[in-house]
């Protein structure tokens, strides 16, 4: 009776069942310890601008598996990156066990072109990096130009005889980034003189041979023409002149 209770007690089931157990205990308890010793209570976002917090977070942190310090860590650290428009990379940093800091880094973008509801980014080198139908705040749309060549990843390409514009154009937009000038449009007409639109006001740059000067004293003007709907004429601004016209818009008889 006592063998037959000692061949039940070693049998193959029994033996598999116990070392599972084992199994579990040496690989489970730790795994619980893990988990609960660097599951991530806050999370802090650094750089982000056209997206806010929450957008970077849920984007991030979609798995249980994300919510730990350590994983996140190394997944966006060696393994991937951030698949986001916009988002060059991301770096995650550990604060403490339950903190970590997330580091974006965005695409420069210097203007847009607008084609068939989508807004097409360029860069300051003039290279497409995104297309969306959203237009962002603070990136000027580029308009008045014809371009024969719109794909993403490569170079905006002008019409033959306009490709002299191109560095204009990444002149302009790198100007108005530099003096962080709020433009909403940057036009060119039939003779390529350039008109920025600001909110309601309206600003006649024309055609020069660099824009620095007058983009500087524009940076000046606009501080003092706040909350005005002025039509600001710089066509003929020269630095030691300064010959600038500012005339209040005349309104729409209704």
């Amino acid at each position: 009776m006592k063998r037959t209770r000692d061949r039940k007690q070693n049998s193959v089931p029994i033996r598999i069942m116990k070392k599972l157990v084992l199994l579990l205990l040496i690989i489970g308890i730790p795994a619980v310890i893990f988990i609960s010793t660097f599951h991530i209570e806050k999370i802090e976002v650094v750089g982000a601008q056209r997206y806010t917090s929450d957008e970077i977070i849920s984007h991030l942190v979609q798995t249980r598996l994300d919510s730990n310090s350590i994983s996140l860590y190394l997944k966006y650290h060696y393994l991937t990156n951030v698949n986001l428009p916009f988002i060059e990379k991301v770096d995650v940093a550990m604060k403490d066990t339950h903190s970590v800091t997330i580091f974006v880094y965005e695409k420069m973008i210097a203007g847009c072109v607008e084609l068939m509801g989508e807004y097409l980014y360029f860069d300051k080198d003039g290279i497409i990096v995104e297309s969306s139908p959203k237009l962002f705040e603070g990136v000027p749309i580029v308009k008045g130009l014809k371009f024969s060549k719109l794909l993403l990843g490569q170079k905006l390409v002008l019409e033959e005889q306009k490709q002299e514009l191109f560095d204009v154009i990444i002149d302009l937009t790198q100007l108005i980034t530099k003096y962080d000038l709020k433009v909403d449009n940057l036009s060119f007409n039939s003779k390529y003189e350039v008109t920025l639109t600001i909110g309601d006001i309206t600003v006649l740059l024309g055609r020069k041979d660099a824009y620095d000067e007058a983009l500087s004293e524009l940076k000046n003007i606009l501080a003092e023409a706040e909350g005005m709907e002025i039509n600001i004429d710089m066509r003929n601004f020269v630095r030691g002149t300064e010959v600038i016209i500012a005339k209040p818009k005349k309104r729409q008889n209704r």
